[in-house]
């Protein structure tokens, strides 16, 4: 979602006369695209503050004008506090306030005064971004809901982005058909909470994600569809069954559960149980067999003890996942968990979480074990991070992902040959498993 935001912002900024650049030195501009998920994140974003300094009053000495913008949901959480502790700041706009940017950087040119929007205008906001020129790659980002209605007791969503909000279908409907035509082939869905995806219609009625999937799917040039990220509590049959029945969507989910104790999912107000999400994986794998499943922890929620983490492994070992996204808790100032008085010791955290990591590596290093020998269509989207070594062997390496969300690595002889398969999907032979990537070699287009 930050991503795509921050594609968002560009492409506003690109609007009014500014360029992009690839450091602040000499920029007009910078915007800090913050996130408040993470631990520490106000912190960073003052240190990043501290780095911007110097550069803004080089501009200054030089009779020149930065003007500095923190964006986000820190700028969301933080507000006027920012201001207060840092004066190098300039604008401080919210998540769902961005689209204002073009105008409050001509009210801060003109006025010269700092400005600030944290107002809560998901409509309007979409309404501005509907002719934005991202996603010009093979994959592109589609924001379909916003927002988060749920409270778990952990999360700052809900303070940050505010309240749940579907955009018609046929305004999305309008964005996949353009990406389509600059030649993108695979779209992801984005939501705090995608599958509760709820878009009006053209008849007036709302519209599940599933049905959204289906009516995406026909559009001919757009030949994979992915979704993230989805809330258990959400996930109805017409979902599951979407990924049995339409060939475009890809064969992986992610599906938060956080812990597999029904204590700590009690206490983070998740609304679901372990048994719950045991249902959901049945149905889904029933659906379709392959199906590759993703997943986010949290060890060390207040409160949890050696049988509730017990309960997470236990879990872990029954699904096996793919791939995971798994983190220590720390507390997030005002939501409930962070005045709970019963907090684990953070030498406790450190021991459950590298347990658990090495759980769910050696299950990733399984699963991509299993690709060797496969043939299977990877979608290639741009020039390895190692390129250049490759080069110096006078070959080029190529990054694609399989159905399944895994890097895909293949050499081909020349930068002309990689080409020929940027953008595009070809059948791949995998030789070789990493544990976090595969490798293998082009057998057609």
């Amino acid at each position: 979602m930050n991503v795509y935001d921050s594609d968002r912002m560009e492409d506003l900024m690109t609007a009014i006369g500014y360029e992009t650049t690839d450091t602040p030195e000499g920029a007009d501009m910078v915007i800090i695209n913050t996130c408040h998920i993470r631990e520490k994140a106000s912190e960073k974003l003052f240190s990043d503050l501290g780095r911007i300094r110097p550069h803004k009053n080089k501009m200054k000495e030089q009779g020149g004008e930065m003007i500095v913008a923190v964006a986000g949901c820190v700028a969301q959480a933080e507000g006027e506090e920012i201001f207060r502790r840092s004066n190098v700041v300039d604008i401080i706009v919210g998540p769902e306030s961005y689209q204002t940017l073009p105008d409050l950087v001509g009210k801060v040119i003109r006025e010269k005064k700092k400005q600030i929007n944290l107002e809560f205008t998901p409509n309007e906001k979409f309404d501005l971004l509907a002719e934005s020129k991202a996603g010009t790659g093979a994959s592109a980002f589609v924001t379909v809901q916003e927002g988060c209605d749920k409270f778990c007791t952990f999360c700052v969503v809900p303070y940050t982005r505010g309240a749940e909000y579907s955009r018609e279908v046929s305004k999305i409907f309008d964005d996949a058909r353009r990406l389509a035509d600059r030649g993108v082939k695979e779209i992801y869905f984005l939501g705090q909470n995608v599958n509760a995806y709820h878009g009006i219609d053209e008849k007036g009625q709302a519209t599940s994600l599933a049905k959204l999937i289906e009516k995406t799917a026909e559009i001919p040039e757009i030949e994979r569809i992915r979704y993230t990220t989805s809330h258990p509590r959400d996930m109805a049959d017409d979902l599951l069954f979407a990924h049995r029945d339409i060939k475009k969507l890809m064969p992986f989910l992610h599906l938060p559960i956080q812990s597999g104790s029904n204590n700590v999912l009690k206490g983070m107000n998740r609304k679901h149980t372990r048994q719950d999400y045991f249902k959901i994986i049945e149905k889904l794998r029933a659906a379709r067999p392959d199906i590759g499943l993703s997943s986010d922890f949290i060890v060390g929620f207040p409160g949890e003890t050696d049988k509730d983490f017990a309960d997470t492994m236990d879990l872990v070992r029954q699904i096996g996942f793919t791939q995971c996204y798994s983190f220590k808790y720390s507390p997030r100032p005002g939501t409930p968990a962070a005045e709970a008085k019963i907090q684990v010791e953070e030498k406790i955290k450190t021991e459950r979480l590298a347990e658990l990591q090495k759980l769910l590596t050696e299950q990733q290093i399984d699963f991509n074990k299993k690709s060797e020998g496969e043939v299977m269509p990877v979608l290639f989207e741009k020039e390895a991070p190692n390129s250049g070594k490759a080069k110096a062997h006078k070959s080029t390496q190529l990054w694609g992902k399989s159905p399944w969300l895994q890097s895909v690595i293949v050499d081909v002889s020349s930068e002309d040959e990689a080409k020929k398969f940027l953008g595009k999907i070809a059948e791949v032979k995998i030789l070789k498993a990493r544990p976090s990537s595969l490798v293998g070699e082009i057998r057609q287009i």
